[in-house]
Formats: C-alpha cells, sequence, structure tokens
C-alpha cells in the first residue's frame, strides 16, 4: 500500500540547510500495522507530515519516492493531494487539544470532515456524526456532540480525533503519538481501539511512537530510526527479542527494570548529533557501546540481518559475517 524510497527531507534556516531525513526506506502492507520508533528528534513526525504534504514552507525534498497505491504521492498536483488527506489517507496528530478546533463543538467538526469527503445530505452525514463517536466507544454520542473540546477529558478528545481521522473511513492511518499525555489506563483503552478498527475494517496502520511497549503491543513490524535515518526495521518480534543495532540494544536496556525497581535507568549517554553538520560515518558512533574504527568515517547502509524480513544499518553486521 505505501513505499517510501530513499526520502530526503531538508529544511533551510537562517543557520543554513538541516537535513532532518537521509536516504528514508519503508514500506507498509495493507491490513498491517507498522511501528515507527525512536527518541525525539529522529524523523518520525516528518515521515509521517512528508506522507501528507504537510511539511512547514522551508522544507526540501531533495530526492526520494511516496508511492500510495501505486501513485507517487511526490508528483501529484496540491489539489490531487489534497483530495487524498481524510478521505483515504487520515491523521491522528500528537496533541488533541491543538488537532480540535477550540470554539467549535464537536459535532459540527465532524460534520464539516465528513461532508468534505462524502456527497450525501446533512440529515445522512449527522446520522454519521453519531455512528463515528460510537465507533470509537463513546457513551452518549448525541450529547459529546454538543460539547466544545474543552469540555472532555484528554482521553475522550483522543477518541474523537480518532474519530475525525477514521470518518471516512482511509484506507491508512497515521496515529503520531496517539497515546502522549495519557494516562496508563487511556492508553490501554486507545491502543485497543486502533487495533480493533485496523482489525474491522482492514485499515492499514502507521503508528509513530517512542514507547517500545506501544510497539510492542499492537505493531506487526517495527522500524528503528535515529537523526533522520532508519537504523533497523523486521518483525516487531525479532526487533524485540533480537535487536541487532546498538542503537535499538539501547533504547530496550533503558526500559525500566520492574523486578529491581531501586536500580538506577540506564540512560543512552551522550547526544544526538547535529543534523546541520553530519558525521562522515556513522550518526551513533559518538554514542555506540560497540563503536569501532570504521564506524567514525564510513556511513553503513541498511543490510539483511538473519533472514531478508530483518535489517540494520550497522558496520558490526558486516564484523560477524
Amino acid at each position: 500500500m505505501l513505499d517510501i524510497k530513499n526520502l530526503h527531507v531538508d529544511f533551510v534556516g537562517m543557520r543554513g540547510r538541516t537535513e532532518a531525513l537521509k536516504n528514508i526506506h519503508l514500506s507498509l502492507q495493507k491490513g498491517e500495522i507498522l511501528g515507527i520508533v525512536g527518541e525525539s528528534g529522529s524523523g518520525k513526525s516528518i515521515t509521517a507530515l512528508s506522507i501528507l504534504g504537510l511539511l512547514e514552507e522551508n522544507a526540501i525534498i531533495s530526492s526520494g519516492e511516496i508511492i500510495y497505491n501505486g501513485r507517487d504521492l511526490l508528483q501529484l498536483k496540491p489539489n490531487d493531494r489534497q483530495a487524498l488527506r481524510g478521505k483515504e489517507i487520515g491523521m491522528v496528530f500528537q496533541e488533541p487539544m491543538t488537532a480540535l478546533h477550540p470554539t467549535m463543538k464537536i459535532g459540527k467538526q465532524l460534520l464539516h470532515v465528513i461532508k468534505q469527503h462524502r456527497n450525501i445530505s446533512t440529515k445522512q452525514a449527522r446520522e454519521l456524526v453519531l455512528q463515528a463517536l460510537h465507533d470509537v466507544h463513546i457513551d452518549h454520542p448525541e450529547l459529546v456532540a454538543k460539547k466544545y473540546p474543552f469540555e472532555l477529558s484528554g482521553g475522550m478528545r483522543q477518541r474523537i480525533v480518532i474519530a475525525l481521522a477514521m470518518s471516512s473511513p482511509p484506507n491508512l492511518l497515521i496515529a503520531d503519538e496517539p497515546t502522549t499525555a495519557l494516562d496508563v489506563t487511556i492508553q490501554y483503552e486507545i491502543l485497543n481501539l486502533i487495533k480493533e478498527l485496523n482489525q474491522k475494517r482492514g485499515t492499514s496502520v502507521l503508528l509513530i511512537t517512542h514507547d517500545l511497549g506501544v510497539v510492542a503491543k499492537v505493531c506487526d513490524r517495527t522500524v528503528v530510526m535515529y537523526a533522520g535515518e532508519v537504523v533497523e526495521s523486521g518483525r516487531t518480534k525479532d526487533i524485540l527479542e533480537h535487536p541487532f543495532h546498538p542503537y535499538t540494544q539501547s533504547l530496550l536496556n533503558a526500559l525500566p527494570d520492574l523486578t529491581e525497581p531501586t536500580q538506577p535507568l540506564k540512560a543512552i549517554t551522550g547526544e544526538s548529533p547535529s543534523l546541520l553538520h553530519r558525521p562522515s560515518g556513522c550518526a551513533f558512533a559518538a554514542r555506540c557501546y560497540k563503536k569501532m574504527e570504521i564506524c567514525n568515517s564510513n556511513h553503513p547502509t541498511l543490510s539483511t540481518v538473519n533472514d531478508s524480513a530483518h535489517q540494520a544499518a550497522c558496520w558490526l553486521e558486516r564484523a560477524v559475517l
């Protein structure tokens, strides 16, 4: 359904040209949930916004393809791309409060989106508004439709953002950290909701998160990003049980051990490199506990680890072979 090839995105600012994404390769199959995981600033959201064509004006896509159902989105005219947003490709943004219009009632917002993408009467659209709220397990949808966003809890607002994104319904749902700032119980409900929509409607999901627990719960495959690059990809089970790239290993090691609550957290030392001046070698080399001499001067590319479904961009893979 979605195939991103050799995607490069730069941002031009007063300090120079920042290489935000470098040589991104990833694919998403129909009916699949693909997780993209990494620290803040690793390029996860930029990848999602590139698909939708919602990058800032100072962004430059210098090369690459974003193939959606056989069409390169980067070659479409603005109106053709706009027609896909919301109708075929839905988006759940990070912060539900800023994603909803603060002075418009919930029902009116949903009504506007449904009317925008469907040639139906207002009466039919109102029925679909209530159905959309019901589909995301909101009790008393008639009452909720008459409320403003500030009258609802964070979990309720997040459900409504998902209802907005699924109201078409789309073939592809991009969820950008949909559980951010929610308590554990609500996180669990939101993840179950996304998985339910995927299974019942066959919607493909691109799930962006920094939480490996979220990835373990819902994702079929996982892509690990660091400094605007894909450093490892494969089946979620393989990534979590047999991580190959030292960055992936470090992320897993940084998880708290609930059996040893008094032990200090194992943080990843150092900082991500400046994307204004990328290092010539591996971007993770300065923080890597398995660094070799070649890592400082030569940039690794994705290559097969164990089987064709598991890939990593690390010189260690060549050393093992």
